[in-house]
């Protein structure tokens, strides 16, 4: 099984879509693995977004994610960076489609309400920075019916 990273940022946190977005994943069959809620510090915000640092939007990023506590989380599944990304929608609400978390939920592209790591080396990259000790291994009962 792949792992994937999912953060919940601080405007999802502060409309009350933790839980829907969390039984959207589980739904789908996604294990959760991993989960941790805060505040993020600057250090790991910069290392998080270090592709962007040179960019011209990246202090009004940082900004936003540091606002407000978000929701950190490392779920598992076959193919699971692509299936986040699938549920998640385009990084653009306006162009993300009805029934994926930002179709649903988002209107402007900074205030998207979701992360999610975009390949299964950038998950490992930032499941490594956010969650160094790793995660919780466990068997889900419904997995035989959800794999074949």
């Amino acid at each position: 099984m792949d792992r994937t990273f999912v953060m919940i940022k601080p405007d999802g946190v502060q409309r009350g879509l933790v839980g829907e977005i969390i039984a959207r994943l589980e739904r789908k069959g996604l294990k959760l693995v991993a989960a941790r809620f805060e505040r993020l510090p600057e250090e790991r915000v910069d290392r998080h977004y270090a592709e962007h640092l040179e960019r011209p939007f990246y202090p009004g990023l940082k900004q936003y994610i540091m606002s407000g506590p978000c929701l950190l989380m490392v779920v598992e599944g076959r193919d699971a960076a692509k299936v986040v990304r699938t549920l998640t929608g385009a990084t653009n609400p306006i162009e993300a489609a009805p029934g994926t978390i930002r179709g649903d939920f988002g209107l402007e592209i900074g205030r998207n309400v979701i992360h999610a790591a975009d390949s299964p080396e950038s998950a490992a990259r930032e499941i490594g920075i956010h969650f160094p000790d790793g995660v919780v291994e466990y068997d889900r009962i419904d997995a035989p019916v959800l794999y074949e």
